[in-house]
């Protein structure tokens, strides 16, 4: 199943990215949304759909058809790029396409890692769901604190966390044959995971660059809602 499922997983992976990069180079280049999102409630409504969308995937996904699925997936990747139309306005488009490139070198290792490795990382998933949580506490403690010194800390340990659950969240999508029946709901859930992954190692590399950007706990949290939903019907383990 593996072997077979993996192009299709990547496939809608990187029609995710792509969705989520070209929503936000759309909004970049129309000044009026991108005031309309960040200047008003807007914003805040954005954030509420990006989560309520995930905890809809992850409560309903092994129920919905594949086509729902695949809707939500792209609902979730268009709303996803309006929130992160800000780092076209805050980088130079050289520099993300610079970290853009090495979180997919990074990638590329730790998932060519995580399918070869004989190693069974699935032990390790409350470590990863603890990390996860602690790496929100932590980045919601220090907008507070706005400390600069502790966001590089943070982003460097997010970077750490994050490339071990790519390695971990292919392992995953192995197993998840063994539970879900239908090669296409299984893309969309892999396609996820990965995305989510992808994300994360993206905007900590961004954060490494001294910016306090603290819209990265969203999908942090969005990233740990996803994950616990899994672990709490015992399909990780």
């Amino acid at each position: 199943m593996s072997n077979k499922i993996f192009p299709k997983v990547f496939m809608w992976m990187f029609i995710g990215l792509l969705i989520s990069f070209g929503t936000g180079y759309f909004v970049y280049n129309n000044p009026n949304m991108l005031y309309n999102i960040f200047s008003t409630s807007m914003y805040y409504i954005i954030i509420i759909v990006e989560l309520l969308i995930v905890i809809f995937l992850s409560a309903r996904i092994q129920k919905m058809n594949p086509l729902t699925a695949m809707i939500s997936f792209v609902l979730y990747s268009v709303v996803t790029g309006l929130t992160l139309s800000i780092v076209f306005v805050m980088f130079e488009m050289s520099s993300i396409i610079y970290i853009f490139l090495i979180t997919a070198f990074v990638f590329l290792i730790f998932a060519l890692l995580g399918y070869f490795t004989k190693i069974d990382l699935s032990k390790y998933s409350t470590i990863f769901l603890m990390g996860l949580f602690g790496i929100i506490i932590a980045t919601i403690v220090n907008i507070f604190l706005n400390n600069a010194t502790f966001d590089i800390i943070l982003s460097w340990i997010g970077v750490v966390l994050f490339v071990g659950l790519v390695a971990y969240d292919i392992q995953k999508i192995k197993r998840y044959g063994e539970i879900i029946d239908d090669d296409n709901k299984i893309a969309i859930i892999g396609a996820l995971d990965l995305y989510l992954d992808f994300i994360n190692i993206f905007l900590r590399g961004i954060l490494t660059q001294n910016l306090n950007f603290k819209y990265i706990v969203i999908i942090n949290k969005q990233k740990f809602l996803w994950n616990k939903s899994f672990m709490a019907e015992g399909e990780l383990q």
